[in-house]
């Protein structure tokens, strides 16, 4: 049995679940960290967004800026104890339609319609490498960015496995008012995180240090907000359906 942490991007399932995964690792339980959109895109040409995101993360290019990003990944799950790994999806700033436009100049955005097949790809992807006996927790899309909304979308093509989802970390403390939309019909419980893993996940979350300039303020801010979320239950909360896809 293995706890599969669907990711969209190279830090979301440590920044939303960082110290549970931590206590799961410590409890001997093998956990993984499928991070979806983590490809190295062709060409250099970027569009002013990208350049502007790029500028924020210190990275000239977007191949500079994935391989920082995946390293990043791999100290961090490496710190909590987890399996990084990294498929090849283009991060929606790099993605392009068929006539070779840019698709998204924003990242809080609904998914364009020429993507309407990425979600069945993603979830062919996630078929192939998924066991029967595997445990899934994939994030809820709250604050909308499009990449988290194509990878739930994803999620929910899956059959014969049970999901249990989690709140978008920090897109949940800067846009609660979505966590309701996003779980109705669902059911909630605290999943407990020990005080280590609470450290351990502030230690990991700050390992990402080119995504601090969108993420939050400052380190010191970061540790009180994960401290805030992680004390209201001491833990995390987890949503399931009720019922199995």
């Amino acid at each position: 049995m293995r706890y599969i942490y669907f990711s969209p991007h190279l830090d979301d399932a440590i920044l939303s679940a960082g110290g549970l995964i931590y206590d799961q690792a410590r409890a001997g339980h093998a956990v993984e960290i499928w991070t979806f959109m983590s490809g190295f895109p062709d060409g250099t040409e970027l569009t002013d967004f990208a350049k502007h995101l790029h500028e924020l993360w210190g990275t000239t290019s977007a191949e500079e800026t994935m391989r920082v990003r995946r390293a990043e990944d791999r100290r961090a799950a490496a710190l909590i104890g987890a399996k990084a790994v990294h498929f090849d999806f283009l991060d929606c700033i790099y993605r392009r339609g068929r006539d070779g436009e840019f698709l998204y100049r924003d990242v809080f955005i609904r998914p364009s319609p020429a993507e309407a097949d990425l979600p069945a790809q993603i979830a062919q992807t996630m078929i192939a490498w998924l066991r029967p006996d595997d445990l899934v927790v994939a994030q809820l899309a709250i604050g909308g960015h499009v990449d988290h909304l194509l990878v739930r979308r994803a999620v929910e093509l899956l059959k014969k496995h049970s999901i249990s989802w989690i709140a978008d970390i920090p897109y949940l403390l800067n846009d609660p008012e979505d966590l309701a939309p996003k779980t109705a019909g669902m059911e909630d419980s605290a999943q407990p995180v020990s005080e280590a893993g609470l450290q351990a996940w502030q230690e990991a979350v700050e390992i990402y240090a080119s995504q601090f300039s969108t993420l939050f303020d400052s380190p010191e801010i970061m540790r009180q907000k994960l401290h805030q979320y992680w004390s209201d239950q001491k833990g995390i909360r987890f949503w399931q359906s009720g019922q199995t896809n």
